[in-house]
């Protein structure tokens, strides 16, 4: 869907955010038509919504894809037998999973792949030639969450790249975690979104310290003590020094700020394959452990983030490489010779390979404009009389107050 008509788009505007929705990225998202809501938690999402989700995990794909990740697809439906090998399925995150019963077997959604991969990997890796591998898959996870809200940001089902991989040495483990953060640098900043690297607790995953990519932001639940250089970050459960107190690194004063986790890393180290008997031979012919790094990164939070970050009174701002459309095309009144050149520079567009969405609803000026903002789209097109006189039209940018008037001929 690179081009649309907005008659034809499905889904409305609202003119009021839901009552129930408190966070700027659920009321935002449900009046501008991406998403709807099903209950606590559990969100649909509507045909711009969906362009937006799969725009963020085509640059996620394309970074793992960059660090050699090779994509698969998991099963949601976990057995009880392999959690039980970890003595994760009654406790730490085993808690938080949805279990059903099926026959006398128990099942598990998935909340996470930690034991089902190790469980393929044992099958599969034998050798020190085996290894290293990446593996990474976009799916969409189930937990309980006993604080449903914040629209997208904390959720009961959610969509998320988890990567995997599995190492012959420490060394070489270490190396590969260096790439994943400048990779999760690199999805984030294409998204519009600047992150700090913070250090943070096992939460479940391991014993040791692990690493979240926070977003500052007001509509954050986390907290971060870190310092303004960018060369020092904790998380508060975490962390060591308070606001004000000097940096350990580069001695400039510490601040605390609210923040959105959009990604954590973890250093799993051998903790699942010893659990599981995940082994391999080495060149010497001595049976090793593998050693394990496990990479997350939310899609649908990242969405959420990028609204928190980028919208102002009128509505979402959206980043270019992420948003729905290029262009909103507006067609103001519906007198022939407007429609016409709409008509025309919708074409031209398109075979420029622009992305348009075209407003050719039968509604006001202001109702378009309001829309126009309130969806977000990076660039906006408007045809009316009055430019037509001028044998221009006007063009404005979403992040930006000013117009400007350009002739028809240079519209592309």
């Amino acid at each position: 869907m690179k081009f649309m008509k907005q008659t034809e788009l499905f889904a409305k505007t609202l003119k009021e955010a839901p009552k129930d929705e408190k966070s700027i990225n659920a009321q935002l998202l449900l009046r501008a038509g991406f998403i709807y809501k099903e209950m606590a938690g559990v969100y649909s999402y509507l045909p711009l919504g969906l362009k937006v989700l799969k725009k963020i995990e085509n640059i996620i794909r394309g970074e793992m894809n960059r660090i050699g990740g090779q994509e698969i697809l998991m099963t949601v439906l976990q057995p009880k037998k392999i959690w039980e090998e970890t003595g994760r399925w009654s406790k730490e995150i085993g808690e938080a999973m949805y279990k059903c019963r099926e026959d006398s077997k128990e099942i598990g959604l998935g909340p996470t792949h930690e034991e089902m991969l190790t469980d393929i990997i044992r099958h599969y890796v034998k050798s020190y030639t085996d290894l290293p591998l990446y593996l990474y898959q976009i799916q969409t996870k189930f937990r309980k969450e006993p604080r449903a809200r914040s629209g997208l940001l904390r959720g009961r089902e959610f969509a998320m790249k988890d990567l995997y991989s599995f190492h012959s040495s420490e060394e070489d483990f270490k190396k590969y975690y260096q790439k994943v953060i400048q990779a999760y640098h690199n999805i984030l900043k294409r998204c519009g979104l600047k992150a700090i690297l913070t250090e943070a607790s096992g939460e479940g995953f391991t014993k040791g310290y692990t690493h979240e990519f926070q977003v500052l932001s007001e509509g954050g639940e986390d907290k971060i003590v870190y310092c303004p250089q960018g060369d020092f970050s904790q998380n508060k459960e975490i962390a060591r020094f308070r606001a004000g107190n000097k940096c350990p690194r580069c001695g400039q004063a510490l601040r605390e700020d609210k923040s959105i986790e959009i990604g954590n890393i973890f250093p799993l180290g051998t903790k699942y394959a010893e659990a599981m008997n995940a082994f391999f031979v080495d060149k010497d012919g001595k049976r090793k452990i593998i050693i394990m790094g496990c990479y997350g990164i939310g899609s649908s939070r990242t969405m959420a983030t990028v609204v928190e970050v980028h919208h102002d009174k009128k509505g979402i701002i959206w980043p270019e490489e992420i948003s729905p459309f290029d262009t909103h095309l507006i067609q103001i009144e519906k007198k022939p010779k407007i429609k016409s050149a709409a008509e025309k520079i919708y074409k031209d567009l398109q075979k420029n390979g622009k992305e348009v969405l075209y407003d050719d609803r039968d509604k006001s000026a202001g109702e378009k404009f309001a829309d126009a903002d309130l969806i977000g789209i990076p660039t906006r097109i408007v045809v009316s009389e009055r430019t037509l006189e001028k044998k221009c039209v006007e063009i404005k940018k979403r992040n930006e107050t000013k117009t400007k008037l350009i002739k028809l001929g240079y519209v592309k």
